[in-house]
């Protein structure tokens, strides 16, 4: 009995050393992390500057995968023909010199922050303008080496990057911007860039453009060769579509109320001179002013833009209602001229007539009293030719006038040209301003870009 309980004693001593034992191994296990990293990058075991091998230890290409994360897109300029966008960048890769024991499983990656321990890829963007790295609170960079040799690096950037523009349709346009990474050093011979397969870009699902829309976005590859080689290359194109209701109620609408205001001084009677003269130029000056400030947002560009054409010809539209009043002046002069000189004409006929009535009557009382008068008979003698040419004129005078057509009778009602010509431009400008509008909507919204790759 009393062996027994000495067995059982010694028995839970054992356990009790047993779970001290695992205890103190999970206390400790960071240090096997330690150890391992020591062991894969101590010195004179790893050199970061020799690249892995190809696919399975061969002497091939080493495969880089890129993973593409777009947190936002801050602005995109039309100046400046660029666009900013911060991102999570992710390569990966396989390096078998970084093997390493799992410990069961139980070690699943070890991570890092400083890049320069392991061999890294010599990506570039090649369309970059600047950059800079995010160090707040630390460094948002991280790269993590996992048991088979994969190795993720993933770091936060800003980039501003160029992105040439087609502004032909501008403010109806569709703009595509390219991000490019390329190999600097390594041709295709030793490095190959790939992008990860399942979903290589993801875009935050709150994304806010002020005046863009991110349509859709695609992979694809854009290898150079140059006279060093051949490089592995990578691109996405972003299409963005250009939100139109900004530009409606900011130009479009404003420059119709301009074009209608200028025709208020059609209905304005012609001696308003200084009200009609004013609402022209004010008009006008507005006009000239809204264009130059849509210029002044806009790059110099050798071709004519969508909004080039609207502004040009609301500013004709205006300016037209300006000469309108001029033509309209200088007729109403030319009518009062023309109507004095009519005045003076049949005054100086008045008086002719009168002064030959005193003299005819001067000449009768002068006459002799036993004067006699030839009378010519009334009757007509058949075979006079003079008297059949009389007939033939009265004929041709007898016959019923033609109807004057409804637009003459119309203006008929109007008695001085210079009001004529307020009445037509009543109708002309509203009409050719309307047809010019059917003309450009139909243009410009159904019109598809030659160039369109999507």
């Amino acid at each position: 009995m009393g062996t027994g309980h000495y067995f059982w004693a010694i028995f839970y001593f054992t356990s009790l050393c047993s779970a001290s034992l695992a205890n103190n191994a999970k206390i400790n296990f960071r240090e096997k992390e330690k150890k391992v990293l020591d062991q894969i990058l101590g010195a004179g075991k790893y050199d970061a500057r020799i690249r892995p091998s190809g696919i399975n230890g061969t002497d091939g290409p080493a495969i880089v995968r890129i993973n593409l994360f777009v947190r936002s897109i801050m602005t995109i300029s039309d100046i400046k023909m660029e666009y900013s966008v911060q991102l999570t960048f992710r390569e990966q890769w396989t390096d078998e010199r970084l093997k390493f024991d799992d410990i069961q499983g139980r070690l699943k990656y070890l991570t890092l922050t400083e890049a320069n321990r392991v061999w890294m890829p010599d990506l570039f963007f090649s369309n970059e303008k600047e950059g800079h790295f995010h160090n707040i609170i630390m460094p948002n960079v991280y790269i993590r080496i996992f048991p088979n040799g994969s190795v993720l690096y993933s770091i936060r950037i800003s980039l501003t990057l160029a992105c040439p523009m087609n502004l032909k349709l501008y403010p109806l346009d569709r703009q595509i911007c390219s991000l490019r990474m390329a190999s600097y050093g390594w041709t295709t011979n030793d490095l190959v860039f790939l992008w990860k397969e399942g979903d290589p870009v993801q875009v935050v699902k709150n994304l806010h453009l002020p005046r863009f829309t991110l349509e859709k976005f695609l992979t694809d590859y854009c290898n150079s060769k140059t006279n060093t080689g051949e490089y592995s290359c990578l691109k996405v194109d972003l299409l963005f579509k250009r939100e139109f209701s900004y530009y409606l109620i900011q130009i479009y609408i404003p420059c119709c109320m301009l074009v209608i205001v200028s025709w208020v001084s059609f209905w304005l009677d012609q001696g308003a001179v200084p009200a009609r003269v004013s609402l022209g130029v004010t008009t006008l000056l507005t006009m000239a002013t809204q264009t130059s400030g849509i210029n002044a947002s806009l790059p110099p560009v050798s071709y004519t833009k969508a909004i080039d054409v609207w502004t040009g010809v609301c500013l004709t539209f205006v300016f037209g209602a300006l000469l309108e009043f001029a033509l309209v002046n200088y007729a109403s002069r030319s009518g009062l001229n023309k109507a004095n000189m009519h005045k003076e004409n049949m005054k100086k006929k008045r008086r002719d007539l009168e002064q030959a009535s005193l003299d005819a009557a001067s000449d009768l009382l002068d006459t002799d009293s036993n004067a006699t008068f030839a009378m010519k008979p009334l009757v007509r003698h058949p075979g006079d030719p003079l008297a059949l040419e009389k007939l033939r004129q009265c004929e041709v005078h007898m016959q019923p006038p033609k109807r004057p057509s409804c637009c003459k009778t119309w203006l008929s009602k109007f008695p001085t040209r210079s009001k004529r010509i307020d009445v037509i431009s009543r109708i002309t400008f509203p009409l050719v301003f309307a047809l010019f509008n059917l003309v450009y909507w139909s243009t410009y919204l159904f019109r598809e870009e030659d160039d369109e790759t999507f």
